[in-house]
């Protein structure tokens, strides 16, 4: 909003002038949305408790330690993200973006899901929200309505391709599957996000090194000469995206400060999905699908030793782990809360910069 009110204006006002640069636009970005979160954060998180009799109910099957250390935390705290993500991002981005319109579809979308599961989970005082099937149709209806739209504004060369990282001119072309393998990214990324949120400030570190790390890729394949250098395809308009992803810096950074061990509130649904809506998202955009799971790798790990569970079970009766997710398996051995979130950061990190290693490495 403000770049087409201000940036017109360049003419009479040259510091105007600074909002033509996504750079510039993107740290007002961080900026705005930490704001946001340090302003409305404390109001929101007492009007969540007032309204919060018994906080987030505790699965009574999980670590005992939670029923403790847990109970009474309300829950929902992912509100507070939207709101700093999106009044930031609205803020500071060029609204005649496609882009930034289908991602924001797809963050606020998949929070109303959240939401409406998380509110299913406090009114009936159970772990048990809105079922699994019910959740994955809903998803899976907001990421069909985006994967539609992105077909449609993407470059034709490119729009149902899927790029190889560490290989400069290899692209598979999808077809009619385009559709469905975005979906599928999309739904895959929320839902592994949402199982990370399983401890303190676990889940919403590696989401903003996350968004951090896709920041740096917009901006570069939205540049025609940075990816002819670098040999990425180059996606006009993609670069508008680094606006929205430091919007989600900020934003992460903000809902850390009372979600920082002990939590004064958690993200619940309403944040997990939502955030892992937008970063499958915005590697749709940018053709780096493959790069999301090693920059995400830490979210493939806890939703794969689910899976792993799960299957183990079934078909032998037999479980792999102590507990899943992976971070309930080490709480499980004896590990300290800190030590598996600060541990688990630390392999997010390295991931991270594996995966912009695959910038260079072609």
């Amino acid at each position: 909003m403000l770049y087409r009110l201000l940036f017109p204006l360049a003419d009479q006002f040259q510091a105007f002038n600074l909002f033509r640069y996504i750079t510039f636009r993107s740290g007002g970005a961080v900026v705005t949305a930490l704001l946001i979160s340090f302003v409305f954060g404390r109001p929101i998180i007492a009007w969540l408790r007032s309204h919060q009799t018994n906080g987030q109910p505790i699965r009574l099957d999980g670590p005992q330690g939670h029923l403790v250390r847990k109970k009474g935390t309300p829950t929902m705290g992912g509100f507070l993200i939207l709101l700093a993500l999106t009044v930031a991002t609205l803020l500071w981005a060029d609204l005649s973006n496609p882009y930034v319109w289908i991602v924001l579809l797809v963050t606020v979308g998949f929070g109303l899901i959240g939401f409406f599961d998380d509110y299913r989970k406090l009114t009936s005082n159970s772990h048990r929200g809105l079922s699994g099937r019910t959740k994955i149709v809903l998803e899976i209806g907001v990421g069909a309505l985006a994967c539609i739209a992105l077909r449609r504004v993407a470059p034709a060369p490119l729009a149902d391709m899927l790029a190889v990282p560490f290989f400069k001119n290899v692209l598979i072309d999808l077809g009619g599957l385009f559709v469905p393998f975005a979906i599928l990214v999309i739904v895959g990324a929320s839902n592994a996000v949402n199982l990370t949120d399983g401890l303190d400030g676990l889940a919403i570190v590696p989401a903003m090194i996350a968004a951090g790390c896709f920041a740096l890729i917009a901006y570069l394949v939205g540049n025609a000469i940075f990816a002819n250098y670098l040999q990425l395809h180059h996606i006009p308009g993609a670069g508008e995206l680094t606006v929205f992803c430091g919007a989600m810096v900020g934003a992460s950074l903000g809902f850390l400060w009372f979600n920082a061990p002990p939590a004064m509130v958690f993200m619940g649904d309403t944040g997990s999905l939502s955030i892992g809506g937008a970063l499958g998202t915005i590697s749709v955009v940018t053709k780096h699908e493959l790069v999301l799971a090693i920059i995400g790798g830490l979210f493939v790990l806890e939703a794969v030793s689910v899976i792993v569970q799960v299957a183990s079970f079934k078909i032998t009766g037999r479980r792999v782990f102590r507990m899943a997710p992976l971070h309930h398996h080490f709480e499980q051995k004896g590990w300290e809360e800190p030590t598996i979130v600060i541990r688990f950061w630390i392999i997010a990190s390295i991931l991270a910069i594996a995966g912009l290693a695959t910038l260079k490495l072609r």
